[in-house]
């Protein structure tokens, strides 16, 4: 008999043993017994999705690289799921905190570096410089002649990243699927708007000679091989042809210019991106992809520097050439420049002088001009009587080449600037020598 509100703790008749190899009800091994064992001792299947451990939350967005044979980390062959939820917040953390930092540091380091640069590596005219320069100007002189440096940077990054990724994900109980190269785990946690603005940027920015390198890169990027094209091969030609055609079109005539010309760099920087764009995508031997990881990441460096001394060495100020009218001691003869210089006789007072430089700043007492040659020179602002705007020497095109009426080594930003306001012929003052007069 039982009482009431208790259930009898006697083995029924025919029941199964408890389990974890209970008998009788009595523990085995110090095991509870099955009366004792909590009623939310279930199947792990039946736990709800939130008690999972974060390691193993399906909604993680971060592409995770899974051996295919199971086991954990320190099993042989056995692949760790990279990066986990927790460490992938706490990555996105670090980064964001990395990239604010490098986008307020890094453009004043260039800053300073290039007023230092532009100073001559003199002290008091670098000081001279930062007192008179608008922070606003220099800004904007940094943005446009460092988009390109940035934009070049980011593209190969993607591209590469891209092909290594598929290649660690191809095989993920190889040392380069357990711990994939930075470019591919950088690839992996960037979101797809990211990539397409950078490639967006450099299609604005960069040269044109240089536009074609961004379909192999593109290509790349994304993984676009030939096949994902469509699965049919008679439709996949047909879409290939196609597109050649369409570049042909744009391209060729330039090219037969560049071959006439014996451009051959010109030659092969149009010609060779369309054939490579349909062998970039990956995955790679698994062989190569770590020593390809490499040499990648030491090249980018290497393209990064080297592409990051003319962001240095630009003018911040516009290249000018004043005329001014030399002084005259009462004697009726001209004394020489202040630097040295020849000066020409002129029917005025003395004769005139032209000083090639950039104009620091102008007030009602003198104009500060920071000489090409090097040196400051105050002269006084009656005494001005001409100022022209001259080009660098790095603007001046090397290349004989147009495409569609744009000139090959101008950006798409400045060949429609060009086109709303043409450039004028160069003034021949800015073909005289600094100090020669005329």
């Amino acid at each position: 008999m039982t009482l009431s509100g208790r259930e009898s703790t006697a083995p029924r008749s025919g029941a199964p043993t408890g389990r974890g190899g209970v008998e009788s009800g009595r523990p085995v091994d110090g095991r509870p017994a099955a009366g004792d064992v909590p009623a939310t001792d279930a199947l792990a299947s039946d736990l709800p999705a939130s008690d999972l451990p974060a390691s193993d939350d399906p909604r993680s967005d971060v592409p995770v690289v899974a051996s295919a044979t199971g086991g954990g980390d320190r099993g042989g062959g056995a692949a760790v799921g990279w990066p986990s939820t927790a460490d992938a917040a706490e990555r996105r953390s670090r980064a964001s905190q990395s990239f604010w930092t490098l986008v307020v540091g890094v453009p004043a380091i260039f800053s300073v570096l290039r007023l230092g640069v532009e100073a001559g590596g003199e002290l008091q005219t670098t000081l001279l410089l930062v007192a008179n320069v608008n922070p606003v100007n220099l800004a904007a002189a940094l943005v446009t002649t460092a988009a390109r440096l940035v934009s070049a940077g980011l593209v190969a990054v993607f591209a590469i990243g891209a092909v290594l990724l598929a290649s660690a994900q191809c095989n993920p109980s190889h040392r380069i699927g357990r711990h994939p190269p930075i470019f591919a785990r950088w690839r992996a946690i960037t979101p797809p708007w990211v990539v397409i603005a950078s490639f967006a940027v450099a299609l604005a920015t960069w040269p044109i000679l240089y536009l074609p390198l961004l379909l192999p890169a593109f290509a790349a990027a994304f993984q676009l091989s030939p096949a994902r094209l469509d699965e049919r091969r008679i439709p996949r030609l047909l879409l290939l042809g196609a597109l050649l055609a369409g570049y042909a079109v744009l391209m060729l005539p330039t090219l037969a210019d560049a071959w006439k010309q014996r451009e051959a760099f010109a030659v092969l920087v149009i010609a060779a991106p369309p054939l490579l764009a349909m062998l970039v995508t990956g995955p790679v031997p698994v062989g190569v992809a770590r020593p390809l990881a490499m040499t990648a990441q030491l090249a980018v460096l290497a393209m990064l520097c080297w592409a990051a001394l003319p962001v240095i060495t630009t003018p911040v100020l516009p290249l000018t050439v004043t005329t001014i009218r030399a002084a005259d001691d009462g004697t009726g003869t001209t004394p020489p420049a202040s630097d040295g210089g020849p000066v020409a006789p002129g029917a005025e007072a003395g004769g005139v002088e032209r000083i090639r430089g950039h104009v620091i700043t102008v007030d009602d007492v003198s104009m500060v001009i920071l000489q090409e040659r090097g040196g400051v020179r105050y002269v006084p602002t009656g005494r001005v009587e001409a100022q022209v705007l001259c080009p660098t020497e790095e603007e001046l095109p090397r290349y004989r080449l147009r495409i569609h009426g744009f000139h090959v080594e101008d950006s798409l930003l400045e060949g429609m600037g060009r086109r709303v306001r043409p450039v004028n012929r160069i003034d021949a003052e800015c073909r005289t020598a600094t100090g020669a007069g005329l």
